[in-house]
């Protein structure tokens, strides 16, 4: 690994790319409001005409960004995120479906030894990045960390902190459950949506990384989505939760020995009553079915276009809360993560202290595609908790 020695001499400390969009413009807030006036930031997209508007804006509340450096990036112009990438320390993205338009600012920061954090959950492109760029991304010293919102870093760092609270070098069994009364934008529709409409080719490229990417010999790691059950000290159903947060559980787990010789983690969600439960899998059986018809598929993304979500007052009413429970060498622990809107208004909080957080925190030396946990740990916990997060041991014994 040869991190790139122009690093610190490049010319924008955090770049964010899409931060028109519904998620980031909501980054771009909270960076004006949270970055340290140090910090050298920009705003990036194909639409200079917006990125002024929202610098204006930006500006009206923190005049300081009056001369914000606005940069011209376009998903389908690879020289203008190569010119991007190579001046900058982290950049981040908000522009989905990554599938669709995310891969180019992969190899661009691959390429530069640029760290780089996004939002996705959807598990074949993380899967793909990890085939085509994570040795370039090692080589040249990239960070290169997908899932940076709900979807992945309460689920990431919750069980690495519950981790930390057992016993080491023994088996260990993490569940994680999770609650929240949230609702989804317009972008997170259609990176749904996209997803969907591939499951053959999720399922061959999920084997193709399986069979590429080293795993420990002397360890059992897994992640799965759970199975349905009563859960008694929550008061209603467990329901298997089949998103990408176990997928990226049991790869920080592979990366540390911390995890111990025998490691898995179930994720759910949290469910008062049964019939929610079947309604709830009847709908997706159906979105799932309708998303693998072009047609119907684009009638759906017509319901709730990119750039719509939930207006102030109704995040300002949303929260979550992942509880999870540890166990191994006769010990057991509960925690929990919990905080407020977590698709925008903390996925927005996450993402920008993720790239705050590659870009100035002393953190372990790693390289290639990597997990939140391993490449910033207790470092991006700490932030987190210092903005508003909260990490807490519920019952020990």
């Amino acid at each position: 690994m040869r991190r790139s020695d122009d690093r610190t001499q490049r010319t924008h400390d955090v770049v964010l790319f899409g931060a028109t969009g519904f998620a980031g413009t909501l980054t771009a807030e909270y960076l004006a409001e949270h970055a340290p006036a140090e910090v050298r930031w920009a705003l990036a997209g194909r639409d200079q005409e917006k990125l002024k508007r929202l610098r204006d804006r930006l500006a009206r509340r923190h005049p300081r960004l009056a001369e914000l450096p606005l940069l011209h990036a376009d998903s389908t112009d690879p020289a203008s995120l190569r010119a991007v990438a190579a001046d900058s320390r982290v950049v981040a993205t908000t522009v989905g479906p990554y599938l669709r338009y995310g891969e180019p600012l992969v190899a661009a920061c691959a390429e530069a030894g640029t760290d780089y954090v996004d939002l996705t959950g959807e598990p074949e492109f993380v899967d793909l990045m990890y085939l085509r760029h994570h040795a370039l991304a090692r080589e040249t010293g990239a960070r290169i960390v997908h899932a940076c919102g709900f979807d992945s870093v309460p689920h990431d760092l919750g069980v690495h902190y519950t981790v930390g609270l057992l016993p080491e070098g023994v088996p260990l069994r993490v569940q994680g459950f999770v609650r929240t009364n949230g609702t989804f934008s317009g972008g997170t529709f259609a990176s749904v949506l996209h997803a969907m409409s591939r499951p053959v080719s999720m399922v061959r490229t999920a084997k193709a990384r399986r069979r590429s990417e080293p795993w420990p010999a002397d360890r059992t790691v897994r992640g799965t989505a759970g199975t349905l059950h009563r859960r008694r000290d929550l008061g209603a159903w467990a329901v298997p939760l089949p998103t990408v947060d176990p997928q990226i559980v049991a790869r920080s787990a592979a990366a540390d020995d911390r995890y111990g010789p025998d490691f898995h983690y179930a994720h759910h969600a949290v469910v008062k009553r049964l019939p929610v439960v079947a309604g709830g899998a009847a709908g997706l059986g159906a979105l799932f079915a309708l998303a693998q018809v072009p047609w119907a598929r684009n009638w759906l993304s017509g319901r709730l276009m990119p750039g719509e979500g939930p207006d102030e007052a109704r995040r300002a009413g949303s929260w979550f809360a992942v509880r999870f429970s540890g166990e191994g060498g006769g010990r057991r622990v509960v925690t929990e993560v919990s905080g407020g809107d977590p698709g925008y208004d903390e996925t927005a909080k996450m993402l920008a202290e993720s790239a705050l957080c590659l870009a100035f925190d002393d953190l372990p030396e790693t390289a290639g595609q990597v997990t939140t946990a391993t490449a910033m740990g207790d470092a991006l916990t700490g932030r987190l908790v210092r903005a508003g997060i909260t990490f807490r041991t519920v019952a020990e014994r």
